[in-house]
Formats: structure tokens, sequence, C-alpha cells
């Protein structure tokens, strides 16, 4: 007991180190310029293009979904080279240069095109940068790390709706074209950031959740059941991970599927009386409820485990969207988005803090690839399903779809996350105690 207490202790004064901080700034920075623009976009779309909710759909499917092959395979890239950080910096590169571009949009294919390129860039980076997450910091505050870039990431997503409600409201000759364009400066500072600030460091192996007798899973070594665990020679060789994990991703697809693009609520609020100059403010109410909440999740997931974070989180949103279906009140409007933002936080760092748990140090790009590629093909369905059926029958109809996909992978993670499992200093000394 008093050494695992002392494990626990350490765990909680190690830092988080240069690069995830690093990266948490790089995100937020990014994120401040993402979410300048990506809040008005439904209104842009639908009332200065005259785009349909099923249009709508359509170019937030298509843009998360091409990018899901590149975050596979930018993650099996980055496993095979000698660093991540080049993979990192182009992606994030990609998607400032575009960003700005919207500006300058005069159908919905133009909006399409410039979605594509941005989600390409984040399909380069998202892997390889939360494989670098994981080998920057110890597994005994992995949940810290992924909650603390979750929470910076959020932060920025509540100061870019703030700065472009500001601009709208007190600029003068401001629109939403040149609050597109300014979204640039931020953009830029992201990438310098990145550039001088990110270090590469030594894949760190460790006693990850691919086996439960305390395995590193090196190369050479054994897998799960003593089978010989093979280096990965292409992307989709599922024998270079372990079964639990593809078991984990057909749940996180199950939830994905009725996890459509949030430009719907956003759609949504402004169908029930919110004014579109408070759009940002309300997206800005959404992020600060998930950066409040993203670190205490992620000790919480550190210390008590992943899975029952996930079934929290998945049933908040389940309540949150059934919600959104029987809305009628702007009032409604405004507290089931700080519900919402509650969801994420459980959920945000949890989740990729569970993938690195299961995976050995040396597949950790690839299984963040095969994560990211997964929950990407599922975002086209989810989001055309839910633009068809709300144009079609509904917003009960499409928001009770999504709740009961959440509640049923709430039930089918129970059935795979290892229960009552824990990892860590204070873990692996009460282990060593015994």
């Amino acid at each position: 007991m008093a050494a695992a207490a002392a494990g626990e202790r350490r765990a909680k004064r190690e830092r988080l180190g240069r690069n995830v901080v690093t990266l948490g700034g790089v995100s937020l920075l990014t994120d401040v310029a993402s979410e300048m623009s990506y809040p008005l976009l439904p209104i842009f779309l639908t009332t200065v293009l005259g785009a349909s909710a099923t249009a709508l759909g359509a170019i937030e499917g298509v843009a998360e979904s091409t990018a899901s092959l590149l975050k596979l395979i930018s993650g099996w890239l980055s496993d095979r080279m000698p660093g991540r950080k080049p993979l990192v910096v182009a992606g994030y590169g990609l998607a400032s240069l575009v960003k700005p571009l919207l500006a300058f949009t005069r159908t919905p294919g133009q909006v399409m095109a410039i979605r594509v390129a941005d989600r390409v860039g984040k399909g380069i980076r998202t892997s390889p940068r939360d494989a670098l997450i994981a080998d920057s910091v110890t597994p005994g505050i992995r949940g810290r790390a992924f909650g603390f870039h979750r929470a910076a990431d959020n932060l920025g997503a509540v100061i870019g709706p703030l700065i472009a409600f500001a601009l709208l409201r007190f600029g003068t000759g401001i629109d939403l074209r040149r609050v597109f364009l300014l979204t640039a400066i931020p953009a830029a500072l992201s990438v310098a950031l990145l550039v001088f600030g990110l270090r590469e460091v030594s894949r760190r192996t460790d006693d990850s959740d691919l086996g439960r007798s305390g395995r590193s899973g090196r190369t050479g070594g054994t897998g799960p059941g003593g089978r010989s665990a093979r280096p990965p020679a292409a992307p989709l060789r599922a024998a270079g991970l372990p079964a639990r994990f593809w078991w984990l991703a057909a749940v996180l697809v199950v939830f994905t599927l009725g996890n459509s693009s949030d430009a719907f609520l956003l759609l949504r609020a402004t169908r029930l009386g919110v004014a579109p100059a408070l759009v940002p403010v309300l997206w800005a109410l959404l992020n600060l409820v998930k950066a409040l909440f993203n670190v205490p999740a992620g000790v919480l997931s550190d210390r008590f485990g992943r899975r029952p974070l996930l079934v929290a989180g998945w049933a908040i949103y389940a309540a949150v969207y059934l919600g959104f279906g029987l809305a009628g009140a702007v009032w409604q409007v405004w507290a089931l988005f700080a519900a919402y933002g509650l969801y994420f936080g459980a959920t945000e760092g949890v989740e990729a803090a569970l993938v690195a748990d299961f995976v050995p140090a040396e597949r950790r790009g690839a299984a963040f690839g095969v994560y990211n590629l997964a929950l990407g093909i599922a975002a086209l369905p989810a989001s055309l399903v839910f633009g068809v059926l709300l144009d079609r029958a509904g917003a009960h109809t499409a928001f009770g779809f999504g709740a009961a996909m959440a509640l049923a992978a709430a039930v089918a993670i129970c059935f795979v996350a290892p229960p009552g499992r824990r990892r860590g200093p204070a873990a692996a000394t009460a282990a060593a105690g015994g």
C-alpha cells in the first residue's frame, strides 16, 4: 500500500514536458484559427451560398472521411520514419495555408474543396502527433497528458469564436469573409511555434495495455496469446495490433455512426432562434466546458480506468442529443451546448489514452492511424444519414438516431475495455511489491 501510494505521488509530481506543452500551444493557436470560421460555416453555406442541410452533411462528411486514409498512412509512416515531427509540421502547415481561402469561395463546391484540404492537413498530422505525445510521457501520466492537450485545443476553440463575435459585432466593415481571411494570423503563429518548439524523442517502450503479464511488446517478443509480435510491414496488417484494439475500434465506429458533424447542432441552434451573431459565443461556451473538464477527466482515467469515463460521456451524449430533438426554446439550446461540453471533456483525452494503452510503443503510430481511419470513414455516413433524416423526417428522428447509437456503444464498451485495470507507476509499484 505504501509503495502504491508513493508511486501515485511520483506520477502527480511528474511534469508533462516540453513536447506536450508545445503541442498544446500549437493546438490552441490552430483552434483559434479554425474556430473563428467553423461555427460561422453553416450560416455561410445555408444563407450566403444557399446550400441545404443534406449538402452541409455531404461537405462535412466528405471532408472528414477524405482525411481518414491519410491518418492511417501518416501514423504508419511515423512508425517507420526516424522521427514524427516532419509529418506533424507538414499537416499543420497545409491546414494553416488553406484556412483563409474560405474568404474567396463563391460556391458550396469550393467550400468543400477547402474543407477537404484542411482535413487532409489534419489527417497528415493527427496520428503522428498523438503518437508523439504518448512517446513523450510515461504511462502513469498519459491520461493527464492527453487531457492537457485537449484542454489547450478547446481553450483555443473558446478564444476563436469570441474573436469572431467581437469582429462581427464591433468591427467596422467586418463580414464573414473578412473573418475567414483573418484566420491567417493565428494559423501562421501555430506553425512557427511548432517548427521552433517541438523536439523529436525516442520511442518510449513500456508495459502498455498490450498484455496483462507485463510484456513490453518489443519487436521480436511475444504478443497476445503467445503469438510472435512481428514488426508492421504494411498499414493494414492486423497481426501487428492486439485483438482487443480491433474490438475497441469497432465499438468506436458504432458510436461514430451516430456522431454527425457538430455543424448540425449549430444549424439547429439558429433554427430555434439563436441570433447568428451569438453563434460564436455559443460555440465558445461549448469549448469552455470542454477545456474545464479535459484534464480532470484524464487524471481520473489514470487513477480509476478509462472505461467508466467513456460510458459516462456517451450516456451524456445520448441525453444531449435527445434534448436537441425535443428542444423548443433558446435557453434550452444554451443549456444543451454546455452539457454537450461535458461529453467532450469526459471522453476526448481518455479515448486517445485508451488507444495508446492497448498497443506497444513501436506500433503506436499505426494504431492511431487505424483508429482515426475507422472514425473518419464512419463520419461520412453519419453526417449524410443525419442530413437526410433532418430534411425528410425532422429533428426528433435525426437526433434520436444519434442518441440510440451512443447508448449502444456505451453498452458494448463494457465488454471490451479491460475491467478494473490500472496502469502507471502506482500500479506497477504495487505489482512489484506484491
